[in-house]
């Protein structure tokens, strides 16, 4: 059963063997045809000659008059990506990175006020919120870029998942008041949902929200909170009603990470990251720190969860493109037996297998964003779960055959390559794991947008 429901989420051929060493190769052969054809869908081709200014994932008439989808950036989205791939490449070398997480506090709030500087907090966000009217295909275009460089800055946390849940959830006046700073670098915010015993399940919630007054007091444990030691501000999720897997009686709450009460035990990850597990005792807040319905903020932090999927499918993507061009290189170099490695078959190979599930990934992260783009809940969850899946399983793949390429130098901490696979393994695992969402995606009905 999960094998069916894997080969409906991602219908093409298995990645991880020389086609010469499986049975039916000339099957196999005929079936990477098909998959070439599939990454880049027949009307694309169409679209690039599509004459228009419209955004990647919208969709227009070709010249004989076919609807295609336009799958081609923006003029703004590549200058947009251009900008920040020249940041990167100039404040993010492989060593200044490494010299960054080494001292304190484990990032660079330096580069964090450039990036507020170039507009990159504002690209994803809604004008309403101080933004410049993009989506998550603008993410994703920021996204990739950072994967490249494996920044650690807390964009997604902040920008992406924070900003999403404001997005969808608050008020007018705190789509304004929250946005503002986010979208100017001034406020670092990040959404505090899962807890010690909860899995992946944003409705499995035991911290409670107690009536006092006219506001709340938060009592409660949420465990590994990426970007939380950066933030100022937390999005909290608690039980205002029902039973602690109950989909219904969950609200979100704004909550200053100075509150009396709130506390948090900061920790770096193993890929360079930082989160904190963070505890509320009897924190008090006003009835203002209410973001969107009470009981009703599961739909938001499943939306905005989504959009984070597809913002760290598109990371994946950077770092996947990244771990493969450096194992080429290197295969082209490296001598045994008297020949580079590159020239023996078997990793010729393998190799091209990497390449082929970056370009599925490339196709699944691209999809992801679209769906969000759009606002169908329900095409939206299916497309984040089938790109988690694909990208996870393929981020494994690619860094585990780019580490046995290199042979054992490919773990050290001095060759940038074994940073890569460790950001892939943490992104397979972040906001559900593959298997996870191929449960998932089994349990969406067209009666809800989330397992």
């Amino acid at each position: 059963m999960a094998n069916q429901l894997a080969n409906q989420i991602n219908p093409w051929p298995p990645i991880g063997y020389p086609a010469a060493d499986t049975p039916h190769a000339g099957e196999r052969h005929d079936a990477r045809r098909q998959l070439r054809l599939k990454c880049l869908p027949s009307g694309a081709a169409r679209a690039r000659r599509y004459q228009g200014s419209q955004r990647a994932g919208s969709t227009g008439l070709d010249l004989q008059g076919t609807p295609v989808m336009n799958f081609d950036f923006t003029d703004e989205q590549n200058m947009l990506r251009d900008s920040v791939a020249k940041l990167v490449a100039a404040k993010y070398d492989f060593d200044t990175r490494r010299k960054a997480l080494a001292a304190a506090p484990g990032w660079r709030p330096d580069l964090w006020a450039e990036m507020g500087e170039l507009g990159l907090f504002m690209a994803p966000l809604p004008e309403e919120m101080g933004g410049l009217g993009g989506t998550a295909v603008d993410a994703m275009v920021v996204m990739e870029e950072f994967g490249k460089g494996l920044v650690v800055e807390p964009y997604v946390a902040s920008v992406v998942h924070a900003g999403a849940a404001l997005r969808l959830g608050g008020s007018a006046a705190q789509r304004e008041a929250h946005g503002a700073r986010i979208a100017s670098g001034e406020g670092i915010y990040a959404v505090a949902a899962l807890e010690p015993k909860s899995r992946y399940d944003l409705a499995d919630v035991a911290t409670t929200a107690r009536k006092d007054g006219s506001g709340y007091v938060l009592s409660g444990h949420k465990a590994v909170v990426v970007g939380a030691p950066q933030a100022d501000t937390l999005l909290v999720s608690a039980r205002t009603a029902g039973g602690v897997r109950d989909r219904a009686g969950i609200t979100l709450f704004a909550v200053p990470k100075s509150a009396a009460g709130l506390s948090t035990k900061d920790f770096p990850t193993v890929d360079g990251f930082r989160a904190a597990d963070v505890f509320l005792e009897n924190v008090a807040v006003g009835a203002d720190a209410v973001i969107g319905d009470v009981d009703g903020a599961l739909p938001v932090l499943e939306g905005a969860q989504d959009e984070a999927i597809a913002a760290v499918c598109a990371e994946a993507v950077g770092a996947m493109r990244v771990a493969h061009a450096q194992t080429v290189e290197y295969a082209r170099t490296r001598k045994q037996f008297g020949a580079t490695i590159g020239s023996f078959q078997v990793l010729q190979h393998r190799m091209v297998d990497m390449f082929m599930a970056v370009e599925q990934s490339v196709s699944m992260a691209c999809l992801a964003a679209i769906r969000c783009a759009e606002g169908d809940a329900l095409e939206r969850a299916k497309a984040c779960s089938a790109a988690k899946t694909q990208i996870g399983r393929a981020g494994r793949f690619v860094g585990q055959n780019a580490i046995q390429i290199h042979g054992g130098m490919g773990m050290t901490e001095e060759l940038a390559v074994g940073h890569y696979f460790k950001r892939l393994t943490i992104i397979d695992s972040q906001y559900g794991s593959a298997d996870w969402h191929v449960k998932r995606y089994a349990g969406l009905g067209s009666d809800r947008a989330a397992a």
